[in-house]
């Protein structure tokens, strides 16, 4: 935040909206490619040049979308629901105990054991998919949406609990040290006190673990094969194409759009706490 603004002051003011204007043009173009294609008629989708606007609004790729493959894409809809948000509510409760622990408690190994698990950032997931697909395999959780909800928290959990310890250690040690001397346990300290003031970090964390799940495309392809328990970056493989193997561009971009609605509400609703939380210790 510092750098933008010396960045601003020292630009002219002309200068400085040209650039946020064309940064925004940027970033908005796409999403505004997405809606309006899927707002036309089949026949217009298809034009070649295609139309900047649609000369005809119609919701026919949103109607069509509770039609494609074997159950419509509102099943495919609640799998992701019910994907994300299972990992998100298992990382963030075991994020924000290991981060607590990581930040406050002093025991042998602690640094080593952190930076193990900061390790695991370098380990590809490609990498390891055969390895998962064997332990779920021998766990009966193949092929299930308990399974994808492990694999992803799993994946999750070293981001969640750096950011969860940077959130705890950059608060003062005088509030805990206060609900400590007040008759409070570690435990009780950091869910009546410590939490409510490191909730940037908790949902920087959750919206983090949220839009990784819900857009996750590789694991679901590999996890899971039973078309009922696909997720949507799956369906959208699938619905895209005509009897012929054409692609429907229109029925396309009304699922990226189904796709991509609920994570930019999210976002515009907490991004003031996502950024603080993605800060949170680096200053001190």
């Amino acid at each position: 935040m510092r750098i933008v603004l010396e960045v601003r002051r020292s630009m002219p003011r002309l200068a400085w909206w040209a650039a946020c204007a064309s940064v925004s043009l940027i970033v908005l173009y796409p999403l505004w490619v997405m809606f309006s294609q899927s707002l036309k008629s089949s026949a217009e989708a298809t034009q070649n040049p295609p139309t900047l606007y649609p000369h005809g609004l119609s919701l026919d790729n949103y109607r069509a979308l509770g039609h494609t493959g074997a159950v419509g894409i509102w099943t495919h809809v609640g799998n992701s629901v019910i994907v994300s948000a299972g990992a998100t509510v298992l990382t963030i409760v075991l994020a924000t105990l290991a981060g607590y622990g990581f930040a406050r408690l002093r025991f042998a190994g602690s640094g080593l054991l952190f930076f193990l698990i900061l390790a695991t950032f370098m380990i590809p997931f490609q990498a390891i998919i055969t390895p998962l697909f064997s332990i779920l395999h021998t766990l009966g959780l193949n092929n299930s949406l308990a399974g994808l909800i492990l694999v992803y928290t799993t994946f999750q959990l070293p981001f969640g609990i750096f950011l969860m310890r940077n959130s705890f250690a950059a608060l003062p040690a005088g509030i805990e040290e206060a609900a400590l001397i007040d008759g409070c346990g570690y435990l009780t300290a950091m869910v009546r006190v410590m939490l409510p003031v490191a909730v940037p970090g908790l949902i920087s964390t959750a919206l983090f673990t949220f839009f990784t799940c819900w857009n996750e495309f590789f694991a679901a392809l590999v996890l899971v094969t039973d078309e009922a328990r696909f997720t949507l970056p799956v369906t959208l493989t699938v619905l895209a194409s005509n009897q012929l193997g054409a692609l429907n561009w229109g029925i396309m971009q009304a699922g990226v759009a189904v796709t991509a609605v609920p994570c930019l509400v999210l976002y515009l609703l907490l991004q003031r706490y996502y950024v603080a939380g993605l800060v949170a210790g680096a200053v001190k």
